[in-house]
């Protein structure tokens, strides 16, 4: 796990979960096509004439320059709108074969996780939390 505050669009400083297959490794985010075509992090901007457009620093490098921002604000952006659908089986497959991979957060406090073991789904981590959930 790795605090990575060029990872979110936003700015936003995000916690990347290190897991074998996803954007955390460099191999795997190298692969993924500079895309935002969800856009749920996207931010308005005011176009030459006065209609508002849509930017993310995910999008591909040249389309974020064109709308008016320095290319050195998208590197390393990565697209959390499809990282994170990815995550919980919500990836986009395309015809061309690509399927999106995931892109995993955690918070600081990982001790939820006593008792687990390393292969576990996300189903076993609600039934752990509500076994030791008081009644």
């Amino acid at each position: 796990m790795r605090n990575d505050p060029r990872a979110s669009p936003t700015g936003f400083p995000f916690k990347v979960a290190s897991l074998p297959g996803t954007l955390s490794e460099p191999g795997v985010f190298d692969r993924r096509p500079r895309l935002c075509d969800l856009g749920y992090l996207r931010t308005p901007y005011v176009r030459p004439g006065g209609a508002i457009g849509y930017r993310c620093p995910a999008e591909p490098v040249d389309a974020y320059v064109r709308k008016g921002r320095p290319a050195e604000e998208a590197e390393g952006r990565q697209c959390l709108c499809n990282g994170l659908t990815a995550a919980i089986g919500l990836g986009q497959h395309r015809a061309d074969g690509y399927h999106e991979p995931a892109l995993l957060t955690l918070g600081q406090d990982l001790g939820f996780l006593d008792g687990l073991p390393d292969d576990h789904s996300a189903a076993d981590v609600v039934d752990h939390l509500l076994r030791g959930a008081p009644a």
